[in-house]
């Protein structure tokens, strides 16, 4: 059917725990997922001369036929090529992953793309005219002039403020991502709300590398931008300024912009043959692409989609800008301000009456901010976004509770601008910041306010404003117990004692389709001076279940802890992962080892 299959989140997390075993890596020579195209692209992409045999090919079911097997898509598999010698073990080691792997196709010197199916050759076509894409395609293509970007000013400071937190750009998220669980891997860096309170929204997403035998203090960074308002009144600009947010925030979390790398997601209604609509991607396209070339950042890949339309309904042109790049945990810069009686410092950067930076001075005030970062200058830095410089300040107030005393020499509607691409940067006082394009916005202090001019606004009235705006929607709070509830739980409780004490600590954590935990809860233990066995539990068939429950029972008996880690069940359907572990621990020889 016309339509995306669902993934298998448990065979996905085998396939992970299969690629970062590194003596399956260095066999593969070339990998591609089976998104988009199925088998035509997932395999067709990785050699020049490829013969493939379709029946060979897994199904879900059956009755598919060559057309269908060759353009299914199958969001939990992934196509390898390994040397002829490597197959046996290479099939070995995904065997032991508890993953099914199937050799599907022959790479040859012949530059074709060949398929068999039911023993005959249904596609036979030379890889010189699938790279020519075909006949050429030709399109009118109209571009509309794009709107003003400035934000309408009218109000006090207050009104402004209520103004900006009641915007669905602006507003908390909070209920929503906490809906997530952050901290899986054990290697977040950045918690999702910094400061003693947890209330100050990162920009960045910092993760340390995941190693199984020691810690680490490299880390991955990734930061994204987009605008829907902004993109739909003028495409160009909605993907230029995504890529400059991506980035900027990049740098206020502590990155170096030479390293980043993007990844564009463009979704864009059905374009059909009107030069109007096909001006859309064209323009984002062009916006995307001017950053880019001037910053020479590389895009790495992405995902695109014109059908995002219904009837007469559709979605507002759509590039997402992600940003990614590596650094080191000492050089990660939180975004929540530390203390009274600092200065906040807007870096701005130059641009023209069309809103386009002078990028010569953005690359040197980039330069200028992590100098400043290098030598520890900098205590907390924010970007600017749809909100101005009101969004971003309030937001890097909230998490320590420290309030800011605006200039009042600036004009308010200067606060309120979208000023992508600009950074706030907390330091220690005035005469820290020598770059070029920068201004005071205002002092820390003491007290937990907001002020401009004759204007006081608490921060924790402004809170208010800021996470009402989708708590019905996505609550930030739970009913709290009762006293009867509590004292009810406290009874219950009883003091646990040890009968026996070890020398010497053993601790089996079984590993069943859906756990996603393991690798981190044995570091914990090691760190704590335990012996951890990893046992496997292999189900694609019979022999393997019962193999894998044996060894289980073994290693049970041999240790005196038994950890089951976090993980999932494929979406608590009925054949999720939990209820297979209860039945699996069920058995009576684990039941027996366990009691």
């Amino acid at each position: 059917g016309a339509e995306v299959q669902k993934a298998k989140p448990p065979t996905e997390r085998k396939i992970q725990r299969l690629f970062r075993n590194g003596d399956v890596s260095r066999l593969i020579k070339r990998c591609n997922d089976f998104g988009a195209g199925g088998v035509c692209v997932a395999i067709g992409e990785l050699a020049d001369g490829l013969d493939i045999d379709l029946d060979s090919v897994p199904k879900k079911y059956d009755g598919l036929d060559g057309t269908e097997l060759a353009i299914s898509e199958s969001q939990e598999r992934m196509a390898v090529v390994v040397a002829p010698e490597d197959v046996s073990r290479f099939l070995e080691l995904a065997d032991l992953e508890n993953l099914e792997a199937t050799v599907v196709a022959q790479v040859k010197a012949a530059p074709r793309l060949r398929m068999k199916w039911n023993g005959k050759y249904i596609v036979d076509i030379s890889r010189a005219f699938l790279d020519s894409n075909g006949a050429e395609k030709h399109i009118d293509i109209h571009v509309d002039a794009p709107e003003l970007l400035s934000r309408p000013f009218s109000g006090s400071f207050t009104d402004q403020y209520r103004a900006l937190a009641g915007d669905l750009n602006v507003c908390s998220k909070r209920g929503l991502s906490e809906r997530f669980d952050s901290t899986i891997g054990a290697g977040t860096v950045l918690m999702p709300f910094g400061g003693k309170n947890q209330l100050t929204p990162i920009q960045a997403m910092v993760n340390k590398i995941s190693v199984e035998k020691a810690d680490t203090d490299t880390c991955s960074l990734m930061a994204w931008g987009y605008n829907p308002y902004i993109a739909e009144k003028s495409p160009y600009h909605g993907a230029y300024l995504a890529v400059v947010e991506s980035v900027s925030k990049l740098i206020a979390a502590g990155a170096k912009y030479e390293d980043v790398y993007l990844t564009f997601q463009e979704y864009f209604e059905k374009l059909l043959d009107i030069p109007e609509k096909w001006g859309k991607p064209f323009a984002a396209l062009l916006g995307a692409y001017r950053v880019q070339s001037e910053m020479k950042l590389p895009s790495i890949g992405g995902k695109d989609s014109m059908s995002g339309s219904f009837e007469d309904i559709h979605v507002p042109p759509t590039l997402v800008s992600f940003a990614i790049t590596g650094g080191d945990v000492q050089d990660v810069m939180t975004p929540e301000l530390k203390a009274a009686h600092h200065t906040l410092v807007e870096v701005m950067l130059p641009k023209d009456e069309f809103h386009i930076f002078d990028f010569d001075a953005l690359k040197a005030q980039y330069d200028g901010i992590m100098e400043l970062m290098k030598n520890k200058q900098v205590y907390s830095a924010y970007t600017v976004k749809d909100g101005g410089v009101i969004e971003a300040v309030y937001k890097m107030a909230f998490g320590n509770a420290i309030g800011v005393q605006l200039n009042d020499e600036l004009a308010l509607e200067s606060f309120v601008q979208k000023d992508y691409g600009h950074i706030i940067l907390e330091v220690e006082n005035d005469s820290v910041v020598t770059l070029p394009h920068t201004r005071i916005i205002g002092h820390t202090v003491d007290s937990s306010v907001m002020i401009y001019r004759d204007e006081t606004l608490s921060l924790d009235e402004a809170y208010q404003v800021y996470e009402s705006v989708l708590n019905d929607v996505y609550p930030t709070t739970e009913k709290a117990p009762t006293s009867d509830m509590i004292v009810k739980d406290c009874h219950q409780r009883s003091e646990l004692k040890a009968k026996q004490t070890y020398d010497e600590v053993k601790v089996v954590i079984p590993v069943f389709p859906g756990t996603n935990c393991e690798y981190d809860s044995k570091r914990a233990f090691e760190r704590a001076g335990a012996t951890v066995q990893l046992v496997l539990m292999r189900n694609k068939t019979a022999q393997e279940m019962k193999d894998s429950v044996e060894e289980l029972e073994k290693a049970i008996r041999q240790s005196q802890i038994m950890m089951l880690p976090g993980g999932f069940s494929a979406g608590d359907e009925p054949e999720g992962s939990g209820k297979f572990i209860a039945t699996v621990l069920r058995s009576p020889k684990l039941k027996a080892a366990i009691d």
